[in-house]
This record gives structure tokens, sequence and C-alpha cells, in this order.
């Protein structure tokens, strides 16, 4: 079959973490080729009419898509899948509605808790989860609604405001890092954990349940995976956050709890394809969910690849299975 591998249009004085689509085209373009696929790439344009132009003289059977950002912006993610759903042309991974309602980190927060899952309670600028006196004190960590890999999050995002007022002050003085919104989440001090989710002709699979560690964080730095720790190569977090897949038969019962969340958050969504659902674990046990990541990136290095490896799937088998869900719920 023919492919296009649509992705995000990308600036020469681009972050870190937009260049990194460019090493998932080069990944997923050499895999395709593998499995026999004729594949081209190019970048979406906010100039919907011309790429739509440009898809359907292509002539592609499917895409595959690449794009997390739209000019740059996040909450512009789900412009991609309607306008491919406008053409008629099957797309990898999650659909228009399951895009916009995982990657607007409020909306999914609102269903999770509606549907009774577990997520820290949060205040946004314009509204708020927390009920009964301010916990004055307690900690919060202030993040972008829509923009993920860890944009505008470091140390100083935790924040331990006197009053809601104040906490809505925090979030207001950090939104241009934030690219334009964000919110604040109670902190959950405790153990982080990421479960990737990989479709298929057969349904969605939980792959092997990663856990990052904070390696060397003393009683005086906080435990987030910030952006330094996922881009800044130069970093101590970069080096000091690995992630293991190995457990004793004591966290058994918590890591079928996860797994059994992971793929009822599949579900809620309607995901399809690949995603990875991030959690933290109290210091009692009880696991909270952070984001649900549909699409979430596949550079060879990146976390959602390790988990296929560590389920002996070869990269070429993933993007193999990605493409079978697609066409499995066509």
């Amino acid at each position: 079959m023919k492919a296009v591998i649509l992705h995000s249009g990308i600036e020469s004085c681009a972050s870190a973490d937009e260049q990194d689509v460019l090493v998932q085209v080069q990944a997923v373009t050499a895999a395709l080729r593998a499995l026999g696929h004729e594949a081209l790439a190019f970048p979406f344009s906010l100039d919907l009419a011309a790429t739509g132009d440009r898809l359907r003289r292509s002539g592609c059977d499917f895409v595959f898509n690449l794009v997390e950002t739209c000019g740059g912006q996040g909450r512009l993610i789900h412009l991609a899948p309607a306008l491919l759903d406008a053409l008629g042309i099957p797309y990898t991974g999650a659909g228009t509605e399951a895009t916009f309602l995982s990657s607007n980190k409020l909306a999914a927060k609102r269903i999770l808790r509606v549907n009774r899952l577990r997520t820290p309670a949060w205040a946004s600028l314009t509204d708020s989860s927390l009920r009964g006196p301010f916990p004055a004190g307690a900690r919060f960590i202030v993040k972008s609604v829509w923009e993920h890999a860890s944009v505008g999050l470091e140390e100083g995002s935790v924040v331990s405001p006197r009053s809601l007022e104040g906490l809505r002050d925090e979030i207001r003085g950090r939104l241009g890092a934030l690219g334009g919104s964000g919110y604040a989440e109670r902190y959950v001090d405790g153990r982080e954990f990421n479960l990737s989710v990989l479709g298929g002709s057969r349904g969605p699979e939980v792959l092997p349940p990663a856990e990052i560690e904070f390696v060397g964080y003393g009683g005086d730095r906080l435990r987030i995976v910030g952006y330094r720790a996922k881009w800044d190569e130069t970093a101590y977090e970069y080096h000091h956050t690995p992630r293991r897949f190995d457990f004793g038969p004591q966290d058994r019962a918590l890591l079928r709890r996860l797994k059994r969340t992971a793929l009822r958050c599949w579900d809620l969504f309607g995901l399809r394809g690949y995603a990875r659902v991030d959690y933290r674990v109290d210091r009692d046990g009880t696991p909270w969910i952070l984001e649900i990541n549909s699409n979430p990136c596949l550079s060879p290095d990146s976390g959602f690849t390790a988990a296929t490896l560590q389920a002996g799937l070869r990269y070429e088998e993933v993007i193999g299975r990605i493409i079978e869900d697609t066409f499995r719920t066509c």
C-alpha cells in the first residue's frame, strides 16, 4: 500500500521536543518500507485546503499520523485527524474526538472523574474540583492544558499557595511557558509509572509496565519528570530518571490494577493504534491517573518503544500492528 507520513511542520529554531518528530518520521519511514509499503512524508499545514489537495494528489491508501502540533500549538492537534476524516482517508492512531479529549488534559480529567477513575484534584482559572476549605500549604503542580512532552514543567512548577486565588495567580504567572493555558493539580508524592497499550488485529494489549526511578534524588529535590529530564542531555535530571521494567512479587497486585485501568482508559476514550497512560502511586499505594497520551512518541529511544522491546516486539512489528488497528476499526 501507499502511505503518507503526515507530521508536524518544524521550524529550524524549533525546540528539542518539537524536532523529535523528525526522528519519528525517519524511523516510521524505514519501518513502512521494510513492511513493503511505499512511503513518503510531508508536513501538515494550517492551510487545510492546500494540505487536503496534496493528500488527494498523493493517491495514498492511508496516512500514518505523526502530527503533534499545528503551527507550533498543541491545542490544534485534532485538526489533522479532522481533515483526514473529511477526506475519507484512513489514518493511524486516535480519531478526532479521542485526540481532542485526551490532549486537553482538563477535559480528560473531567471524563476520568465522572467515570470514577482517580485523578488528582485540580483547579484552573475558571473552575475547580477542590471541595471544602482550600488546603492551605498543600502542594500543587502547575501544568499546560494542551502541551505535552513536559513543556513548561520544572521544579518551580510545584507550588504551595495559601488560597485558591493564590493558586490561580501561580497559573497566570506561568501561562507564557505553558502555551497560553494552564491548570494546577494536587502533587502526588510517590512512584511514577507509564503503561503503554498497543492495538492490532486482536485488540489492545497492555505492554510491560515501566516505572521511572529518581536516582540520587535527596529530600531537597522534587521527584518530577520535567522538561529537562526528557530533553536536556546536559541536565542532572536527564541522567538520573531511568525507567525500569523489573518488579518483585510485592508489586504484582499494583501492576494488575494499573493494567486494568489502562485498558479501561483505552475503551473510555475510544483510543486506537497505540497509547500510554501515566500514573503516580501515592505512599498508600493508591494509583492516580495523570494523563492519557494518545499517539505517544514513536522515536526508537522513547518510553513506548522501550515497552515494545520488553514485550519482544521488533519496531517493524509495532508499526504493522498500529496499521492493522487502523483498518480493523475503520
